[in-house]
C-alpha cells in the first residue's frame, strides 16, 4: 500500500510517498513555506494561511499526479498556533504561529496572558500555545467578530481538501493548545470559561485516527501534532528509544505507557493510548543560526558578501584543538518553557578557548545539554533508560559535531533516523495505522 504523508512546517513544507510494507520511500520533495507576514511588531509570528494552503495543495497534486496509486493521505504539521475559522469553514485570520510571542506582553495590568493563567489557573502554559494566543485576543478585543471555531493549520489543511466545514482535531493537536487533559483527551473547559473564553470556539477532539473525508476519492485521515508524527517516522512504536530532534526548536521524547509530567515536560497524546514524555528547547537549532548571523555580520563589515557562514563555522570547527576545557555557553536565548524571562549566557572564558572555534563549540555543546538536561527530568522520574538514541532534524543531520556532543553526554551512540523528512513519514505511516 502506497501512502502519502503532508507536513506544514514554520519553513518548509514536505511531502512523501511511502510503500508501507517495506517502510521505503518512494519520493520525497520540501519547499519552502514562505508565508510569513512581516510586521513592525517584534514579537508578531504570523503566517499566511491561504498561501500555505496553496502550496501544500500543489505539492500534493504534484504527488499524486505522479503515483496516481496512493491509498490514503495522512498530515501533519506545526503544533501550538492556531488560526479562526468562521461558520461556512473558511479561514478569517492569519497562522498565528507557535513562536507567536503576544503571551509575553505585560498587557494585562502590567501582567502577561502567560503569568495571569499561572497565577490564578495553575496551568503550565507559554506563549504560542493557542489558547494562550486566543486568551490574549480575548481580554484585548481582537478575536474574529465571525469565528465559529480555531484550530491548527494542519487541521484547515485538511478541511480545505475533504470540504469540511468543521475541523476535527486529534488529541495530539488539541494538547499543543493548552488548556487541555492528557489523560481524560479533552479540553479543560471549565477553565477555559473560568479565563473568559467561550467554549463554543473549541474544536471537537478525537484520540483515534479518525478520516476526516476524502480528496479525489482517497482517504485523508485527521492530522496529527509534528512532533508525534516526528516520532512516529523516526522511530515508530518502539520503546525505550529516545529521539534527539534539532530543527527550528529542539526536542527530545520517549514514548511512554504511563501519564507523566514535570516542570518543562509534557505527556503528549500519542497514538493508541500511549504518551510521548516530551522536553523543548525553544531556541533549539535557531541558536547556531543566530550565530551564524553574527558571524555574517563581521564578514560584512570586512566587505564581505552578504553569504552564509555554515561552511567557515564547519572548517574551524574542523581545526578546533582539545574541549576539555571548553567555554560553557548556555544556549536560552528565548527563554525556557518554565522560565520564559531566562536569557542566555557565556562562562568559563579562558585565554586559550576565547577563540571562534570554541564559541562554534560552546553553542553547540549549550544546544545539547538543553536537551540533555530536559533528559535528566525524565529518566529521573520514569527510570526509563537509554537502549538507542535516534537523531533527526536538519539541524542534527547535517551537524557532526552537534551529532558527536551529544554521543559525548549521553554516552551511547546517536543514531540518525533511516527516514529523512521523519514528519512527513510520520503522517504517512499515520493514516496506514487507521486502514
Amino acid at each position: 500500500m502506497r501512502t502519502a504523508g503532508i507536513d506544514i512546517g514554520t519553513t518548509t513544507i514536505s511531502a512523501v510517498v511511502m510503500e508501507q510494507e517495506q517502510k521505503r520511500i518512494v519520493v520525497s520533495k520540501t519547499i519552502p513555506n514562505g508565508s510569513f507576514i512581516h510586521t513592525s511588531r517584534e514579537w508578531e509570528r504570523i503566517q499566511n494561511v491561504t498561501v500555505i494552503c496553496e502550496r501544500a495543495r500543489a505539492l500534493l497534486e504534484e504527488l499524486l499526479g505522479q503515483y496516481p496509486d496512493i491509498e490514503r493521505i495522512g498530515l501533519t504539521g506545526q503544533m501550538h498556533g492556531i488560526l479562526y475559522v468562521n461558520k461556512e469553514g473558511t479561514c478569517i485570520s492569519p497562522l498565528y504561529t507557535w513562536q507567536d510571542g503576544r503571551g509575553e506582553l505585560p498587557e494585562l495590568d502590567g501582567e502577561s496572558s502567560v503569568s495571569w493563567i499561572k497565577r490564578n489557573l495553575h496551568l503550565p502554559v507559554a506563549a504560542g500555545y493557542g489558547l494562550v494566543t486566543h486568551f490574549y485576543h480575548c481580554r484585548k478585543g481582537l478575536v474574529p467578530k465571525e469565528a465559529a471555531v480555531l484550530c491548527t493549520v494542519a487541521d484547515y489543511f485538511g478541511m480545505t481538501l475533504t470540504g469540511r466545514r468543521v475541523p476535527l482535531v486529534h488529541a495530539s493537536n488539541a494538547a499543543s493548545m493548552g488548556f487541555f487533559d492528557s489523560e481524560k483527551g479533552q479540553f479543560l473547559e471549565e477553565l477555559v470559561q473560568e479565563a473568559g473564553m467561550d467554549t463554543a470556539l473549541l474544536p471537537e477532539v478525537t484520540s483515534d485516527m479518525d478520516a476526516l473525508g476524502c480528496y479525489k476519492g482517497i482517504p485523508i485521515t485527521v492530522a496529527i501534532g509534528d512532533n508525534q508524527a516526528g516520532f512516529l517516522g523516526a522511530v515508530g512504536m518502539v520503546e525505550h528509544t529516545w529521539l534527539l530532534n534539532m530543527g527550528t526548536g529542539g526536542q527530545i521524547s520517549v514514548l511512554s505507557d504511563t501519564y507523566y509530567e514535570a516542570p518543562g515536560i509534557e505527556a503528549r497524546p500519542f497514538l493508541a493510548g500511549k504518551y510521548l514524555l516530551a522536553g523543548a528547547s525553544l531556541c533549539g537549532g535557531r541558536a547556531y543560526a543566530i550565530l551564524e548571523k553574527f558571524f555574517r555580520r563581521y564578514a560584512m563589515a570586512l566587505g564581505k558578501q552578504d553569504e552564509e557562514q555554515y561552511d567557515i563555522m564547519a572548517k574551524l570547527l574542523d581545526t578546533a584543538s582539545d574541549q576539555s576545557d571548553r567555554m560553557n555557553v548556555v544556549t536560552t536565548f528565548k527563554g525556557t518553557r518554565v522560565n520564559p524571562e531566562a536569557r542566555g549566557r557565556i562562562t568559563n572564558i579562558s585565554e586559550d578557548n576565547f577563540t571562534p572555534e570554541g564559541l562554534i563549540c560552546g553553542v553547540l555543546m549549550g544546544m545539547a545539554r538543553e536537551l540533555y538536561d530536559l533528559y535528566t527530568v525524565i529518566q529521573s522520574g520514569t527510570g526509563i533508560p537509554v537502549v538507542h538514541l535516534v537523531g533527526s532534524g536538519n539541524g542534527l543531520r547535517k551537524n557532526k559535531a552537534l551529532q558527536d556532543l551529544f554521543s559525548e553526554l549521553f554516552q551511547k551512540q546517536l543514531i540518525l533516523s533511516e527516514l529523512e523528512e521523519e514528519a512527513a513519514c510520520g503522517a504517512a505511516v499515520s493514516c496506514s495505522i487507521s486502514a
